[in-house]
């Protein structure tokens, strides 16, 4: 779908604010966090306690009881694929086939949107009484963020930035194979197309292992590249950064020449419709951040991951929405932060692991107050898949957590089956958040890949009095709630 002109663009967004400004009855939640952050869990744990009345303390409408109740409804958008939310809950339970057919919903890999209508009993304001939100959730994967600063690009430069970041330590091993080919090429030679397709191969090959979990790495553009969807094989997705002198001429008809063609094409089918049809319409946002992977991986990853979280907030319009505001140029004036998997720590350090997530995103955080947008940092488990126990061991007692690892999963050498309860240590995590960049936190891999945090199958879901599968239970998911619509429901 070819997407609008400036000025179309800025008038459709104007007419749908002031409607949705004068009606009080809108609100446009971006979801978002990079791979494995859980972002699907996060949304269908959402859903699944705003429609089912789940145990929502924080959330103020629902503790008061002034949530009569949340519907699906029919999304505005619909060029934009609906949110699969009764798959991932019949992933999560495991549907009519038991509960020993429970696993993880799969990963956000495109773009969808769901819209949730909440009725409720306004108490504050001028408009007392009875009112309703659609509250319209967009589900996107953060690795499209960090694609948003290569609008302010050139092919020369991008390329220039992604072969310095490949000669450091953590991914020169990883880009080995690529940057061998690179070696070889000339990029004023003629073009040739299986010299263009196997460069971008290579070149995606070492993206997709710098994110694998063993170095959870972050700043990958281009986005596409590893989510590539209906993309997967075009021109578009055919290139990678060349050897260019700054400066120097690029041959028409060149292997460089070429290159330049299918990275600018790339911004503007794949980046530029992005921000514009989607980004830029949003009012509130989440970024999931998944820290225990980082710390798992080192200091590189978590010096990465604070890199890729300065960039996603960057592409943020952020600042405080005013009629004008809200009219003209729509501001994300509400970003929450959250550290996901806490269930995978116990409670004594969830504070701790806030501190991280705070000191991985001051940067960010300081740009975004001094526009007037609203942040908060937390810790939160959407799903959480284990429960605290105080475990004897060597004559005193450790804080531990319980749960059913996955299958796979091995601890001091113990393998699991993805069918037993175990009880694990989990550590705590530094007192001083910036251990974790020295490399002093305690949760490193050792060489065998053996990991400190262990990863859960969901908990079993329990019925209803009704005989349909309860909210499950989460840490902190009421609190993300009442930071992000708390206010347009008092």
């Amino acid at each position: 779908m070819p997407f609008l002109s400036d000025l179309a663009f800025e008038t459709s967004i104007a007419a749908r604010s002031l409607a949705d400004y004068v009606a009080g009855g809108g609100l446009r939640l971006g979801v978002t966090g990079l791979s494995r952050a859980g972002k699907t869990v996060f949304l269908t744990a959402l859903i699944h306690n705003l429609a089912n009345n789940g145990k929502l303390p924080v959330f103020r409408v629902s503790a008061e009881g002034r949530l009569a109740r949340a519907t699906l409804d029919p999304q505005p958008d619909l060029h934009v694929p609906r949110f699969a939310y009764e798959e991932h809950l019949v992933a999560l339970t495991g549907g009519v086939e038991g509960a020993e057919k429970r696993r993880w919903p799969s990963s956000t890999r495109n773009i969808s949107e769901l819209r949730v209508t909440l009725e409720f009993e306004r108490q504050t304001g001028w408009r007392k009484g009875p009112r309703s939100l659609a509250l319209d959730i967009v589900d996107y994967p953060g690795e499209w963020l960090l694609d948003l600063p290569l609008l302010t690009k050139d092919y020369a430069q991008w390329s220039r930035e992604t072969l310095e970041a490949s000669a450091a330590a953590a991914r020169a091993p990883l880009a080995a194979d690529w940057r061998g080919f690179l070696a070889s090429l000339d990029p004023a030679a003629p073009f040739v197309e299986e010299t263009s397709q196997k460069a971008a191969a290579l070149f995606t090959a070492y993206l997709r292992a710098a994110r694998g979990e063993k170095y959870a790495l972050s700043t990958l553009p281009p986005g596409r590249f590893l989510m590539p969807g209906d993309l997967e094989g075009s021109p578009a997705l055919t290139f990678a950064p060349l050897t260019i002198v700054e400066g120097a001429e690029i041959p028409d008809g060149s292997l460089a020449a070429m290159m330049r063609r299918r990275y600018e094409a790339y911004k503007a089918v794949v980046v530029k419709p992005f921000f514009r049809d989607h980004f830029a319409r949003l009012d509130r946002q989440i970024v999931l951040v998944d820290a225990l992977s980082a710390l798992n991986s080192g200091p590189a990853a978590v010096r990465d991951l604070e890199t890729a979280m300065t960039d996603v907030l960057t592409a943020f319009r952020a600042g405080r929405s005013s009629l004008l505001g809200q009219i003209f140029r729509p501001r994300i004036d509400k970003i929450l932060f959250a550290a996901t998997k806490a269930d995978h720590l116990h409670h004594t350090s969830h504070d701790r692991l806030e501190a991280i997530l705070r000191h991985l995103v001051a940067r960010a955080i300081n740009r975004a107050e001094a526009q007037g947008s609203d942040i908060d940092v937390i810790a939160l488990a959407a799903v959480r898949a284990t429960r605290e126990a105080s475990v004897k061991h060597g004559g005193g007692t450790l804080d531990a957590i319980v749960g059913v690892p996955l299958d796979g999963e091995r601890v001091n050498g113990d393998l699991f089956d993805g069918k037993a309860e175990a009880a694990i240590f989990p550590g705590d995590l530094p007192a001083d958040p910036r251990a974790v960049f020295r490399g002093d936190a305690l949760a490193v891999p050792d060489g065998e890949g053996d990991y400190r945090f262990v990863r859960f199958r969901p908990p079993a879901a329990q019925l209803n009095a009704r005989g349909e599968f309860a909210p499950l239970p989460h840490i902190r998911l009421d609190r993300a709630l009442e930071f992000l619509l708390g206010d347009r429901l008092a």
